[in-house]
């Protein structure tokens, strides 16, 4: 099978495998809609806490809006508890998600203290009754759309469990999986281990998506060839570079790609901010874009001044300001 190829998670068919991966602070609905334009094939919400939806927290169903370009998407949920999870999910129904994800692979505190993200890979029964929880409220209240999960190699290096985890979701229903193979405990640091992704995906009679250490279209190929995952799910290699969908198929469909220029980058900026103030207004918009623009200024590598350039940016105040940072190249 060729690299790049048409995908079918469960009842959803999707005409290519280079996915958005959730990313808090980051996928909100506009940096979405940049990404689709830019060829990502399928696109994950920010993960969304189950216990403020069922609160009917305003600003969570905010986070979850589909964009108006966005053809399929995905909303992740965290949670350790089934019985909310199985509401929250079935509250999705006005913005009629293509796939409910959910997110057991975050190491954050804030969420692991909760025990759901990570922390319910300690306990992989009750992974499996919240996997079975939104998998029957999909069915029951949202007709039936697939339900993902994402998880990560286990807690620590001692309970290396993604195989044991994997399994109890797709037991549950689960239609994909994908595999961040580092541990809670490892967080961002050190290398994944791209081997357990084989590992899984051969496992597995479900697709199993790869993340961890896709920074360039390079790694997206070497990581489809070398583990034999259905698709490759982008995270941190994204920021400041949504080109990436586009460059990486045409690595994988021509064998070649072209980098962006300084200018085309920063044009996909400030569409991202105009975007963005249009959905916030100026100057929270301005407050969030602070380091969207650091992030495109890092994904120009060793620029010279780039340093200073972000130093001048996190300091922006309103749209003007970016572009008088961006056209003097402080």
């Amino acid at each position: 099978m060729k690299l790049y190829h048409p995908l079918k998670i469960g009842s959803l068919h999707l005409p290519g495998n280079l996915f958005l991966a959730p990313v808090a602070g980051y996928t909100d609905r506009v940096f979405r809609s940049l990404c689709v334009d830019y060829g990502a094939d399928f696109t994950y919400t920010e993960l969304a806490s189950s216990e403020a939806l069922v609160r009917q927290g305003e600003k969570t169903f905010a986070l979850v809006k589909r964009a108006q370009n966005e053809a399929r998407y995905g909303i992740q949920l965290f949670g350790s508890s089934p019985d909310v999870m199985y509401r929250a999910a079935g509250l999705l129904v006005p913005l009629s998600p293509d796939v409910v994800d959910i997110n057991c692979g975050c190491p954050v505190p804030k969420v692991t203290k909760t025990g759901a993200g990570s922390a319910l890979m300690q306990n992989p029964a009750n992974l499996g009754k919240v996997v079975e929880a939104v998998v029957r409220s999909s069915r029951e209240n949202l007709g039936g759309v697939p339900v993902t999960v994402k998880i990560r190699s286990g807690w620590d290096s001692s309970s290396i469990n993604y195989r044991e985890c994997a399994n109890a979701a797709f037991r549950a229903g689960a239609a994909m999986v994908c595999l961040h193979p580092r541990t809670r405990a490892q967080g961002y640091g050190g290398k994944s281990d791209w081997r357990q992704i084989a590992d899984l995906a051969a496992a597995l009679d479900i697709p199993v998506a790869g993340s961890g250490d896709l920074f360039t279209p390079e790694d997206a190929e070497r990581m489809l060839r070398e583990t034999g995952c259905g698709a490759v799910m982008f995270a941190r290699g994204v920021l400041g570079n949504p080109f990436i969908f586009n460059m990486t198929r045409d690595l994988l469909e021509k064998g070649s790609r072209e980098t962006p220029s300084y200018a085309a980058r920063f044009d996909a900026a400030f569409r991202q901010l105009e975007m963005l103030c249009a959905d916030l207004g100026e100057k929270a918009a301005c407050r969030e874009m602070r380091k969207v623009f650091c992030a495109y200024a890092k994904a120009l590598g060793g620029m010279p001044g780039a340093a200073k350039l972000r130093n001048a940016l996190v300091h922006a105040e309103t749209a003007a300001d970016f572009h008088a940072i961006i056209e003097s190249g402080v």
